[in-house]
Order: structure tokens, then C-alpha cells, then sequence
């Protein structure tokens, strides 16, 4: 956390660029200009400022714009939640489309077979999981909201403005995983207590779902934390490309206007999200424990 502080700090303060005159414009006059400085106390040393930002953040204090004078806290509690749901959505989406498609993968190409649904497997993945979301976003809006206008091209009105968003996060990750759930779901039907259960003459439902998924879903969710914590970020241009009201459309606001305390805010709370989501993925690895779903059918 201490680290994730001082990279915040550093990022922002090495950008080039003078955020007060940004803010209160070229015109100013530089009385003013000094004066608003010394009220922000970027008139200090870097480490005088830095040990401020510490004590503020500390005290849940996290600063406020220099653009709009509205507290930081206020903005991350008005559109977290939009962040959220639009990655939370993605995520979810990806995990069901990766885990079923990569699990029968592996399991009609397991020991060789259908080599050519194999290598078209491998293709498609692999160029759906290559695109950035940013590229995808922009091609579906293209063909899906300008050409044949099926959905909106921005904003976040009624359930079909969803739609687009979620597709431009999450097709790359789902692909991405789905090669990962494949791989795994090979390893682990090779697996020598995967040979006994096969023995037992099970049915195909019971089978994979009650031996080979659960093992399997235990290296997939290391990789889907982080994909998460991707898809968190990617929020970032997508947001904007889609206008979507969230934290990504106020960063890059943020940014182009030289927002010190907002840019610190919102790049200490994504950080913050992806530590907690790869803290979550420990603890839920944790919970699942694949010794006990082998023999217990």
C-alpha cells in the first residue's frame, strides 16, 4: 500500500505542467496564480507534499478537484457504482462464456482428437484475445450503433445501452481465459485421479462437472483476478469512448486538466481495487480445495 501511495504521488507530480494555471486559465493574473499554490501547499518540497497527501489520505481525505472545487469523495461515491457494475457485468460475462467454451474444448479435444476444431479454436482465440478493448469498442459502435443502429452509440440509458460496453470488455478476456480453462481442463484430464473417476464409468454430467471443473477452476481463477483487475482498468477508455458516467470518463478528464488531488484519488482507488480483487482470488483459491472432489462421487 505504501508503494501503490508514493506511485500515485510520483505519477502525477511528474507530469509536465502547471495544474493551477490549468486550472484558473492562462489569464490569470500570477498573484493569484501563487496565492491559490500556497493554498494547495504546491509551493512545498516534493517530500513536504508527499508526507501531506499521506496524512490526508490517512484521515480519508482525498483532497479536492482543482477544476470544480468538488471534495474527491463525493465524485469516486456518485459513479463507483457505475465502474463497478460495468466491469462487475463484463467479468461475469466473460467467466460465462470462457469457462463452458474452453471446458468443451478440452473435452473434444482431449487425447488428439478433432485436431482441426482444435487449431480453429487456437485461431480464433487467439486474434479475439489480441484486440484492446478500445479497438473493439470503437468497431462496435461502428457496425452495431452507426451502420445498422441496433444499439445506442453512448450513454447509459435502459438495458440495451449496456449491451456494447460489456462487449468491448469483456470478448478479450473471455477468449484469453477460455484458451487458459482449455489447457488446464487437458491437464487435468490426464490427471491420474481423473483415469480413476473415468474407471467408475460416470456419467459425462457428473464427470466434469463434479471432478474435472472444480480442479480446473482452481488455476483458472488466479487468471481471472487479474483479468479482472484489467478489466477495471480498461473501464478506462471504454467509459469514454461510450460516455458511460463513471470513474474512467472523470479520470481522463482529470488528466487532460492537471487535477492533481482527483488524478491521485482515482489512480489510489484502482489500485486499490486490483489489490482487493487479488486478495479475493487468494482467499476463494483457498476455499477451493480439489483433493476433495475426487473420490466422494
Amino acid at each position: 500500500m505504501a508503494l501503490l501511495l508514493a506511485a500515485t504521488f510520483l505519477m502525477i507530480h511528474l507530469v509536465p505542467g502547471d495544474p493551477v494555471r490549468a486550472s484558473l486559465g492562462p489569464t490569470a493574473p500570477k498573484e493569484l496564480v501563487d496565492a491559490r499554490r500556497h493554498a494547495l501547499g504546491l509551493d512545498q518540497s516534493l517530500p513536504r507534499q508527499f508526507s501531506d497527501y499521506v496524512s490526508q489520505v490517512a484521515h480519508g481525505d482525498m483532497g479536492t478537484s482543482l477544476v470544480t472545487g468538488e471534495a474527491t469523495t463525493d465524485v469516486i461515491r456518485a459513479r463507483l457504482s457505475s465502474t463497478m457494475q460495468l466491469a462487475g457485468l463484463a467479468f461475469l460475462v466473460a467467466m460465462l462464456v470462457a469457462v463452458p467454451l474452453g471446458g468443451a474444448m478440452a473435452a473434444m479435444t482431449y487425447g488428439g482428437k478433432r485436431r482441426s476444431l482444435e487449431l480453429g479454436f487456437a485461431a480464433t482465440a487467439g486474434t479475439f484475445a489480441s484486440i484492446p478493448s478500445f479497438l473493439l469498442a470503437v468497431g462496435l459502435v461502428w457496425l452495431l450503433a452507426v451502420t445498422f443502429r441496433v444499439f445506442p452509440v453512448a450513454g447509459r440509458e435502459g438495458i440495451s445501452s449496456y449491451v456494447l460496453p460489456i462487449a468491448a470488455l469483456a470478448i478479450a478476456p473471455a477468449f484469453a481465459l477460455a484458451r487458459i480453462v482449455r489447457v488446464e481442463g487437458l491437464r487435468v484430464l490426464d490427471q491420474d485421479y481423473m483415469r480413476t473417476a473415468r474407471g467408475k464409468r460416470l456419467p459425462p454430467r457428473l464427470f466434469y462437472v463434479r471432478h474435472a471443473l472444480p480442479n480446473t477452476l482452481t488455476a483458472t481463477l488466479t487468471i481471472a483476478g487479474l483479468l479482472l483487475g484489467g478489466l477495471i482498468a480498461g473501464t478506462v477508455l471504454v467509459e469514454n469512448i461510450f460516455a458511460w458516467p463513471g470513474l474512467g470518463t472523470v479520470l481522463v478528464q482529470s488528466v487532460t486538466q492537471k487535477d492533481y488531488p482527483q488524478v491521485q484519488a482515482l489512480a489510489l482507488l484502482f489500485g486499490t481495487l486490483v489489490l482487493v480483487i487479488n486478495f479475493a482470488v487468494d482467499i476463494a483459491l483457498g476455499l477451493i480445495d480439489p483433493r476433495s472432489t475426487i473420490l466422494d462421487a
